[in-house]
């Protein structure tokens, strides 16, 4: 009974406008700071090093460089102090923790980009395009030679024509 009403008062806390990150992303974690009665938002930015937790215990550590020198700070995700997070960039990485960042100096310290979608791109057919093209109506139209699958303008096939 007890941890059911647990889990109900942890399932309201929980945020849904969060992005989905990941271990090795690019971010920045706009944080909102006070000052008295001011408040402002501040940009942490760096890369994920390690996410952990569940539920409303779920935290991210970010690490960046700030004049030579390595700052890693934890945010817990469902966090009300936390405005926003950007994913600027995802990489490819094969470790849960990147732990070993901590070691690494220079250009030796950056991540391969991973890129997305890749595998689903679909070749249209360049025949559909040029009939597209055609119903436009434009001045210029465009031929293509079957044998050989280059667009020339029909100006310039005109000219190859009277000159043979």
């Amino acid at each position: 009974m007890s941890q059911a009403i647990i889990d109900h008062v942890e399932k309201e806390q929980l945020r849904s406008d969060i992005p989905d990150i990941s271990v090795g992303d690019t971010i920045d974690v706009h944080v909102r700071i006070v000052e008295g009665s001011k408040e402002r938002v501040q940009v942490f930015a760096g890369v994920v090093l390690r996410i952990t937790g569940t539920g409303v215990s779920r935290t991210f550590t970010v690490r960046r460089i700030v004049a030579n020198e390595g700052v890693e700070r934890v945010f817990p995700i469902h966090s009300p102090m936390i405005a926003k997070i950007e994913i600027k960039r995802h990489s490819h990485i094969r470790r849960s923790k990147l732990y070993y960042l901590r070691e690494r100096v220079g250009k030796k310290r950056r991540l391969r980009d991973r890129r997305r979608g890749l595998g689903q791109v679909v070749k249209e057919d360049p025949k559909e395009e040029l009939a597209d093209d055609a119903s436009d109506g434009a001045g210029d139209e465009t031929v293509t030679d079957n044998t050989v699958g280059d667009a020339v303008t029909s100006e310039t096939a005109s000219e190859s024509n009277t000159e043979s």
